[in-house]
């Protein structure tokens, strides 16, 4: 069989680098604008939501409705100044996020990744960084929390194209953080019982700066 050419042999939404990641620092801002400029920003569902606390749906529909939902996660993540957003972060209930988040050299990256899986790292990659982690669904809350700085991600597109995400430092922050949310889990699920009563005080004792879902 002859050799694909190059431009066939991926045909997803990003390009991808000669070990097969997509090439996200690209055109970041043509790209989150065309997003987020055919969105409609949606209040942010907070810790004691049922939808943050149990695994999401698989995302098995690649139609209209998905872009729809994507753009409207860009615009909801602009209006909250995050660098990342999981769909039952706006109450949806499937495995989705969106993000926006620049790595620890400031290099800009831009993407989304549907049914996400964190790759197991070797032993020899799992270097702990235990900067300050916060979360849109904790508003005002913050703690240290201790994760490794670098993470691979596979997934798919929003067109439903194989994809493989890999970030350093703060972007790997990102990538684990919101995968964790599509599976139920909060960063504040990982603190100690005295650290995520802190961190929920916090939350208790500030006023959020974006509109949020209230846990009626």
């Amino acid at each position: 069989m002859a050799q694909q050419d190059t431009d066939q042999q991926h045909t997803g939404v990003l390009p991808v680098d000669d070990e097969g990641y997509v090439i996200d620092t690209e055109d970041c801002e043509e790209r989150e604008a065309a997003w987020r400029e055919r969105g409609t920003s949606r209040p942010i569902t907070v810790v004691g939501n049922p939808v943050l606390h149990k695994e999401c749906k698989d995302v098995t529909d690649f139609g209209e409705e998905l872009q729809q939902l994507v753009a409207d996660m860009f615009a909801s993540q602009r209006t909250a100044e995050g660098v990342g957003l999981a769909a039952n972060q706006i109450g949806v209930d499937l495995k989705v996020f969106v993000y926006d988040c620049p790595d620890d050299e400031g290099v800009r990256h831009v993407g989304v990744v549907c049914n996400p899986k964190l790759v197991e790292l070797p032993a020899e990659l799992r270097r702990l960084d235990d900067s300050s982690e916060g979360c849109l669904s904790v508003p005002t809350a913050y703690a240290s929390l201790a994760r490794p700085d670098y993470a691979e991600v596979t997934g798919q597109d929003e067109q439903g194209n194989p994809v493989r995400v890999r970030g350093t430092g703060y972007f790997a922050r990102c990538l684990q953080h919101e995968t964790d949310h599509l599976y139920g889990y909060l960063y504040i699920d990982r603190l100690s019982k005295r650290e995520r009563k802190a961190a929920l005080q916090q939350m208790a004792e500030n006023e959020p700066r974006y509109p949020v879902v209230a846990n009626d």
